[in-house]
């Protein structure tokens, strides 16, 4: 998710809108589609029974998103919260008998039976809503993070398999994978255009990317230790949220790991908190990633100030450079330049694409899943990073698989109680 402004963050002097060009479809996975007599019983060619599971900013965001396609018809909602559920009710003209709320309440909307879901909740319930989605028969559109720790990366990682032997579609949502540009610039470094990669960079410092959008301090400012309030503000809460580098600047790990191919073998780091007064996540991150033939990846995360804004990732090889920057330019220089180009509103583009991408797969019957595994495996990049800096010594990556670490959330233990 990127809230509000953030979400456009623009390299530093890249101004320059009327240039920016998307190019991101679908049709980049050169998928075929063929026509299978039914879906659950219905035409090919009727819209997707969609179920969406989160109905506050993302998920209010990313619904107009699927009308747009004109694929799909949204026949059910849930959210803890019941206002915000018939809410979105009300503006997608859903049935309030079909609008749901309570922590459960995504299982009574799993009951519908609809085609698919669209799991936009707090990340802490992805793994636990996916896998339950994927156990009824229904195809998966998740948000990332997929998880906030290991426990929850292996159960995706499960439901993944499962879904694909079950012929279902499971879709991760990263939108520099759709996209053109990326594309082809990391297709050139793996045939070898920039040569031996020998150090990287990687960030995501943006402003204060949760009050931008919405003021979600206020909650926790009038009721500080009500569950309910901070299930609000739940991107301040590491459990909820896995944390800034988890839930925001995967979106740079990801891209760090797809260039590589490969996931680092430990880490070291630091962070703090030097803006953020409520919760308990950081708004600073550093850290220095460890990857396969000695390659080291730096890191850093900000979420306050102004002045500067990138979501940027580059690699340098010993015959050129990759640099990439999500919103802003993708090239690679060197003895093999590639140009590429801008990759302008990647947020709302990339996502309608891999909406496109859901659709195609499931109307062309495509269960390969392919985003499950880079997926999880950046998503355990990012969580190696929150504990090395946590810890703020070394961490091997099997050090952290081994200790199998779950966040328990009292919040959530506060709502069930």
């Amino acid at each position: 998710m990127l809230p509000g402004k953030d979400h456009r963050l623009q390299r530093a002097g890249r101004e320059n809108v009327g240039r920016r060009r998307f190019l991101a479809s679908a049709a980049a996975f050169s998928f075929t589609i063929v026509k299978p007599s039914s879906i659950r019983g219905s035409q090919a060619n009727s819209r997707i029974k969609l179920g969406m599971i989160g109905c506050g900013m993302r998920g209010k965001w990313i619904a107009p998103l699927f009308v747009k396609h004109g694929g799909f018809q949204f026949v059910g909602a849930a959210d803890y919260f019941q206002d915000r559920a018939d809410r979105f009710g009300e503006m997608f003209d859903i049935d309030s008998k079909r609008c749901y709320a309570t922590l459960s309440g995504y299982k009574r909307l799993l009951d519908l039976r609809p085609d698919a879901v669209a799991i936009e909740s707090p990340p802490y319930f992805h793994p636990e809503q996916a896998a339950a989605a994927v156990d009824a028969g229904i195809h998966v559109n998740l948000a990332k993070p997929v998880a906030v720790d290991v426990p929850g990366c292996r159960m995706v990682e499960e439901a993944g398999r499962r879904a694909a032997s079950k012929n279902l579609v499971f879709l991760a949502d990263f939108q520099t994978r759709v996209n053109t540009f990326y594309q082809e610039a990391v297709q050139r470094v793996h045939r070898g255009d920039i040569g031996p990669i020998g150090l990287g960079e990687a960030c995501f410092n943006g402003g204060d990317v949760w009050n931008s959008w919405n003021p979600v301090e206020h909650f926790l400012e009038e009721s500080p230790n009500d569950p309910e309030a901070r299930l609000k503000a739940w991107g301040l809460d590491r459990a909820l949220s896995g944390d800034i580098i988890v839930e925001q600047s995967i979106h740079t790990i990801d891209v760090a790991t797809w260039i590589l191919d490969a996931a680092p073998v430990s880490a070291t780091g630091s962070g703090s908190r030097k803006h953020y007064q409520h919760g308990d996540a950081w708004d600073t991150f550093a850290v220095l990633y460890r990857f396969p033939n000695a390659v080291d990846v730096l890191f850093n995360a900000k979420q306050f100030g102004k002045g500067y804004s990138d979501i940027g990732c580059r690699m340098y090889g010993m015959a050129g450079t990759i640099d990439t920057h999500y919103g802003g330019e993708v090239a690679i220089r060197g003895n093999n330049p590639y140009p590429g180009g801008n990759t302008g509103k990647l947020y709302p583009e990339g996502t309608s694409a891999n909406i496109a991408l859901f659709h195609q797969c499931i109307t062309a019957s495509q269960f390969a899943n392919k985003t499950v595994a880079p997926s999880v495996r950046s998503n355990l990049a990012s969580i190696l990073g929150r504990v090395a800096a946590v810890k703020r010594r070394d961490v091997t990556w099997s050090e952290m698989m081994n200790a199998n670490e779950k966040l328990e959330s009292n919040v959530v233990k506060q709502l069930k109680a």
